[in-house]
């Protein structure tokens, strides 16, 4: 996922969970300013983090094939 389509992911399941960013966090364990950094689609944001907050919706960062030309 490129790092727009991760904050719009991100954004669009907490609300449809009804959670704050802060409960995210909470939830996550993560700290709120990071959840508004992914958010916010902050370029530079750790991978394991950023895997803390979409495994509660079921999902991972991973490699990805890319097309050969």
């Amino acid at each position: 996922m490129k790092n727009d389509m991760i904050s719009d992911f991100v954004r669009k399941r907490r609300k449809e969970a009804d959670l704050t960013q802060v409960e995210l966090a909470e939830k996550a364990g993560v700290g709120v300013r990071f959840i508004r950094d992914l958010e916010q689609g902050k370029q530079t944001l750790k991978t394991d983090t950023v895997n803390k907050v979409l495994f509660l919706f079921g999902k991972c960062l991973g490699p990805v094939d890319l097309p050969r030309e």
